[in-house]
């Protein structure tokens, strides 16, 4: 079993540190401009509300486990199967340039959710604590799965090794 903790760089701290300073900007422009009142509840209300739901999603550590792989966040766990990969591989910086977030956090605390892939209009499911070092695990069902970790070379040869020693593989 071997696990990657994952370690917020620096650009996304900066990135962190930005939201919240949008969203208290916002709250003291409502706040000055309707004198306090109900708008200003309900945007807090709402961020509040959104803030608590997007840090349960908080990407922790990726366990390369005995059976599959476990992506593990605050409150989410996402488990793939080894005889459920169909490919494993790691991803250049450059492929990443077209991927936007639809349904996700784009430097809140990392880059988790769902993306669209520009180049291939796909969806993938991003778990990175920084916008590097990705390994791309396609499933059986053709869902992407986009991980971050410090040492991605590594992490897709323990994956490929756990992947080739499946039981239907020897038959």
């Amino acid at each position: 079993m071997f696990e990657y903790k994952y370690t917020i760089d620096n650009k996304t701290k900066y990135r962190t540190v930005v939201h919240f300073l949008i969203f208290a900007g916002v709250a003291t422009g409502l706040f000055v401009l309707f004198e306090g009142g109900y708008i200003l509840a309900w945007f807090i209300s709402i961020i509040v509300a959104v803030l608590a739901l997007m840090a349960l999603s908080i990407p922790r550590k990726v366990v390369v486990g005995e059976d599959g792989i476990d992506i593990c966040c605050i409150s989410d766990y996402t488990y793939i199967a080894y005889n459920e990969i169909a490919s494993v591989r790691t991803v250049e910086s450059s492929e990443m340039k077209f991927t936007i977030p639809i349904f996700a956090a784009a430097g809140f605390f990392g880059y988790y959710g769902c993306y669209l892939n520009l180049r291939g209009m796909d969806f993938v499911k991003i778990y990175a604590s920084k916008w590097s070092g990705f390994v791309e695990i396609t499933d059986i069902y053709e869902d992407k799965y986009y991980i971050s970790c410090d040492d991605e070379r590594e992490m897709v040869e323990r994956v490929l090794e756990r992947v080739s020693l499946r039981p239907e593989d020897n038959e």
